[in-house]
Order: C-alpha cells, then sequence, then structure tokens
C-alpha cells in the first residue's frame, strides 16, 4: 500500500515538486530501515536459536514479507518477538548479551507481578529506544482473553508456525489462521483507529489460503468471534477485501456487527483519535464480546488488574502487592469520575 500512494503521488504531474520530494524521501527512509531492522531481527533470532530460546517473530518486517511480499509496501518501527511466558528470562539474557536492555527498569518482584499481569515488556537498542518488543500473549489479562486455555497459547503457535524468508535468512512465522486472529486483536485493542491495521488484516486474507473453519474454532473458543467478524466487514467496505461465504459464518449478530462496523468506518474517516482510557473505549470493548460471561470477565479484570499506572504510582514492598488492587480501583475510578 505505501508503494502505491507513493508511486501514485509521484506520477502526478499536478503534484508541487516539494511535495514529491517530501514523499520520496519518506519512502526512501522506509525502505532503509525496514532493512536494517529485517537484518536486526535475523539477528536476534540467529542468537536465541543459539541459546535455545524459541520466538515467533510477527508484524513488522516478517508481516511485510509474507503479506505484502516486499519489506517496503508497510511501515514497522519496532521488532515484536512472541515468547512462552517461561522462557521470559533466558529471552531477557539473551537479548542483553547482544546490547538490548529493559526500556523500565524494574525490581525482580515488580517484574514477577508485571509478567502475570502484563503482557509485553520493551527493550532499548544502541539505536533508540523500544527497539524490541518480547510478548508472552497476544493482549494484556484485563481484556478477558484467556488465550492459554483456547489453543492460542505461545506454545501452541509455535506449534503451528510456518517459515518465512527474510532477505538472506528463513524465519519461523505465525501461520496465516494464527496471524490472522493476531491481527484481529491487536486492531481491535486499538479500535481500528488506523486505517493500516485493516490494510494489514486485508493483505493477509489476499496472500493466503486461509482455513476459516480453524479460524472460526479458534476465535469462538476464544470469544472473539465478533472482533474477527467486525475486522472481516472492515477490510470488505473499506478496501473491497473479497470474503469467502466461509468468512460470513463467524458472524454472531449481523446487526450489531454492522453497526459497530459504521461506527469504526466513521472515526476513521473523520480520523477521530479515541481515549484509551476513557469510559467510551472500555465500553465499545465490551460491546465486541459475544459472550456474556466474556463482558462481565473483562469489566471485572479491567477493574482489578494492576497495570504499568499503578506499579509507577506507588513503590509497595512484595508482601504488600495485593494492595495494588487497591491502588487500580481507585485510579480508575478518578479516571471514570
Amino acid at each position: 500500500m505505501l508503494a502505491l500512494v507513493a508511486g501514485d503521488v509521484l506520477a502526478r504531474p499536478q503534484v508541487p515538486a516539494e511535495i514529491k520530494q517530501s514523499v520520496h524521501s519518506f519512502y526512501a527512509t522506509n525502505v532503509k530501515r525496514g532493512l536494517w531492522l529485517a537484518a536486526e531481527l535475523a539477528a536476534i533470532l540467529e542468537h536465541f536459536a543459539k541459546k535455545g530460546v524459541p520466538a515467533i517473530p510477527y508484524k513488522g518486517p516478517v508481516l511485510a514479507q509474507s503479506a505484502y511480499g516486499n519489506l517496503a509496501l508497510r511501515t514497522f518501527h519496532d521488532l515484536d518477538l512472541l515468547i512462552p511466558l517461561a522462557q521470559f528470562a533466558p529471552a531477557k539474557n539473551a537479548l542483553a548479551e547482544i546490547g538490548f536492555h529493559p526500556s523500565q527498569a524494574l525490581s525482580p518482584p515488580v517484574e514477577r507481578l508485571y509478567l502475570h499481569t502484563g503482557y509485553e515488556r520493551s527493550f532499548d537498542g544502541a539505536a533508540g529506544k523500544n527497539m524490541v518488543e518480547l510478548q508472552w500473549d497476544l493482549l494484556p489479562r484485563f481484556y478477558a482473553v484467556d488465550c492459554s486455555t483456547a489453543g492460542m497459547s505461545v506454545d501452541a503457535l509455535l506449534s503451528r508456525a510456518g517459515r518465512t524468508s527474510l532477505g538472506a535468512a528463513e524465519v519461523p512465522c505465525l501461520s496465516p489462521e494464527d496471524s490472522l486472529l493476531a491481527l484481529c486483536l491487536h486492531a481491535a485493542k486499538h479500535l481500528w483507529a488506523r486505517l493500516l491495521w485493516v490494510a494489514d488484516i486485508s493483505a493477509t486474507l489476499r496472500c493466503h489460503e486461509i482455513d476459516f473453519a480453524a479460524v472460526a474454532q479458534r476465535a469462538r473458543a476464544l470469544g472473539i468471534a465478533r472482533i474477527v467478524a467486525v475486522s472481516l466487514r472492515l477490510a470488505e467496505q473499506l478496501l473491497h477485501t473479497q470474503l469467502p461465504a466461509t468468512a460470513r459464518e463467524l458472524s454472531t449478530s449481523q446487526a450489531e456487527e454492522l453497526l459497530l462496523t459504521n461506527e469504526f468506518v466513521a472515526r476513521l474517516t473523520r480520523s477521530a483519535a479515541y481515549d484509551f482510557e476513557s469510559p467510551d473505549y472500555f465500553l465499545k470493548i465490551r460491546r465486541l464480546r459475544e459472550r456474556p460471561a466474556d463482558r462481565w470477565r473483562y469489566l471485572w479484570r479491567l477493574l482489578w488488574t494492576p497495570g504499568p499506572g499503578e506499579l509507577a504510582a506507588i513503590k509497595l514492598p512484595e508482601p504488600l502487592f495485593p494492595l495494588y488492587h487497591v491502588v487500580r480501583v481507585g485510579r480508575l475510578l478518578r479516571k471514570l469520575a
């Protein structure tokens, strides 16, 4: 998509020269950064393999290559690696050996707590901050999408992983079905606020033969069939993506999905931003869950699960860590007031 847009702008004679130069410069910079990040990813994965650390890259250069066919066709700024939770310490140590260190210093007890309540840790490299993200789940715990109990744990993703070429290297990648589900979850977490995330879903549908029976089975087990159905509707409506009849079997409530789709299309059209700590955001996430039990579990975990904000707000000794739940409730109630 990026190359097509850039090519279209550069080919139009009525476009001012300074704008053409700006687009050309942005595109060239993106290509250089993409190639550099791809090389960094290959080096990290090679070092992980030497240390016996299993990992799957997703989004970033692997998505650009597998879904778009070219690193130059997508922008990305960091490297996302999925690892089993039990491998976090070895992965962290392996990154340190090649110059990557946690973006935020956490004491060992706080880090242990965060490994339970969070889902990712960012690492800085010599070239800048937040260059690498280690993720042991697809979403934070409070979203109440329990991947570990529904066949979508990182271990399960590893068992179904394929391989793709990245320059001269061959690297692991998510299966097309798992990639589609992961992209839908990521886009839904941000309420599809960027067209890029819809384009990723569309490109995955175009470039891969998807087993929608497997997608439907995993989506229903996770309770995210509505999220996937809305994602597919957005790809169809915004980017004219052709959906097979089997994809429509994911529908949970056509009226509700259509209403949600139209709301997200309207916000994208207006380039309207979300406040991701507002009641409106929390209520929309709740509407995206089709099972009543998941909606209530989401609200409970939202209220009760401490996150980075609570851990930064007050320093508690480990025996008093349960009080972080109370801190969470207090901070959330102040935000919602």
